[in-house]
């Protein structure tokens, strides 16, 4: 019976040294790719709520669902820059 304590003990620091270095790797490089993280919500993909600058106390407005937070407009929520759609035309070149 001891055994198998000591190994769900093993087992379970295992996964939690491991839930740690995950998010010590994610905070100092996160999985954003080669772009930079959101300049306006800093990466985390959300912003301080509208209703919460005005809010008199009460629950919140129904784009944060009562959090004070919302999802950035910059980045639509990813924390990474969103490319911007570029359409890139070309001409022949003029004959003479």
């Amino acid at each position: 019976m001891g055994l198998i304590v000591a190994q769900q003990l093993a087992t379970g620091l295992g996964v939690l040294a491991g839930a740690l270095l995950v998010q010590s790797v994610m905070e100092q490089k996160p999985m954003a790719g080669p772009g930079a993280r959101c300049p306006s919500c800093n990466g985390t993909g959300r912003v301080s709520c509208l209703c919460s600058r005005w809010s008199d106390g009460d629950g919140g407005c129904r784009t944060c669902a009562g959090s004070g937070r919302m999802s950035c407009s910059s980045c639509g929520g990813s924390g990474t820059g969103r490319p911007l759609p570029v359409q890139i035309s070309a001409r022949p070149p003029n004959r003479f």
